[in-house]
């Protein structure tokens, strides 16, 4: 790893108290250059604007992927990383359905961790607080031709994080667009999937929803994802998700859920559901909960669902009533450190990383 540390670090003007999530970059950055058939040496850089041309292919064609994950800080100032393996597996996944190199995983959990550790002190602690990481790869050759570029970036980048989507949101059941189709890339964390949602999300907010519940491209009768989460239903004392499948992403958040709740004894059902079945649990009282999940938010708890034009509201639970609260806090106790992990899903990030290589 070739490792170059800013000379002007700005860890003097971050204000953990008043920071805005997506726009406060850490000091470094990891950059990795595939040419000729294979990368390049991994760079430890300063943070920082690239050069590329408005013909780069990732900007034309659509090459690009990512991750996104996060580091959290417990009261005694140790840093940890949560399932890391997971998410380079994903982003492997991503490449590959993309047409693009996989990564190595020196590559990625290495230079996860020295980036981690280098500018630790940009992880914000205490409740709801955490290190955003953005692993990606997109393509960055200049030339407009349609077809598989030759050269790529790797790269990780990182913004400090803080809880949002705190309150209920009311979601809209989509009855026309759809995040993904058979034989799509909905599996894979595409950029262009982001880029095809916002269009259809606007049209919900400008009806006064939050977000979408995005149901399946064939005939709109069954969920499959809510705004960029995975999504969860109550009804009585049992949860259900849909499958994943090549239609819907993998959600690591998702997947810790299912096995929080089978721990504590909860009946959970991974399988299609059908947007008749929760409007007639809305109808006959047995609808509980319905929530999303994912990395950035954690858990988003919603208020109501748009459906043919009405607006369906939800049972209002206290935490210790709801499934969604009580296997978040699940979740974020093991994350931070409260909680033993019986998993082993916490990674810790030992200092002084960069001496080992």
């Amino acid at each position: 790893m070739i490792i170059q540390k800013t000379e002007n670090s700005r860890i003097s003007t971050f204000d953990p108290n008043n920071f805005s999530f997506g726009n406060t970059f850490i000091d470094h950055m990891i950059i990795c250059e595939y040419e000729d058939g294979k990368w390049g040496d991994v760079k430890l850089v300063p943070y920082g604007p690239l050069m590329f041309t408005p013909a780069m292919m990732g900007v034309n064609y659509g090459q690009a992927c990512f991750e996104g994950m996060k580091a959290y800080k417990d009261k005694d100032g140790q840093v940890f990383l949560f399932r890391p393996e997971k998410n380079f597996e994903r982003i492997n996944k991503s490449a590959t359905r993309l047409a693009m190199p996989e990564v190595t995983e020196e590559m990625f959990l290495d230079g996860l961790k020295a980036l981690v550790d280098l500018d630790r002190g940009w992880i914000p602690s205490g409740e709801g607080m955490s290190l955003y990481i953005r692993p990606l790869i997109f393509a960055t050759e200049e030339a407009l031709k349609a077809r598989v570029s030759n050269k790529y970036m790797f790269a990780i980048v990182a913004t400090p994080a803080k809880s949002y989507y705190t309150e209920p949101v009311s979601v809209k059941i989509s009855d026309h667009y759809s995040r993904a189709a058979s034989g799509g890339v909905g599996s894979a964390k595409a950029a262009g999937n982001y880029a095809a949602s916002f269009y259809p999300t606007q049209l919900a907010m400008d009806e006064g929803y939050e977000q979408i519940i995005w149901t399946d491209d064939a005939t709109h009768e069954y969920f499959e994802e809510s705004g960029t989460m995975n999504v969860f239903v109550r009804i009585n004392d049992t949860i259900y998700t849909p499958p994943t499948s090549e239609k819907i992403l993998d959600g690591v958040t998702r997947d810790s859920f299912i096995q929080l709740a089978k721990k504590r004894g909860i009946e959970v059902k991974v399988e299609p559901i059908s947007v008749k079945a929760v409007v007639e649990a809305q109808k006959n009282g047995t609808l509980k909960e319905v929530w999303g999940v994912g990395t950035a938010v954690v858990t988003t708890v919603f208020q109501a669902l748009g459906y043919n034009g009405d607006k369906l509201q939800l049972p209002v639970l206290s935490d210790d009533e709801s499934f969604a609260a009580t296997l978040k806090n699940d979740l974020v106790n093991i994350q931070t450190n409260v909680a033993e992990d019986t998993f082993g899903w916490r990674v810790v990030v030992e200092k002084n990383v960069l001496e080992t290589v």
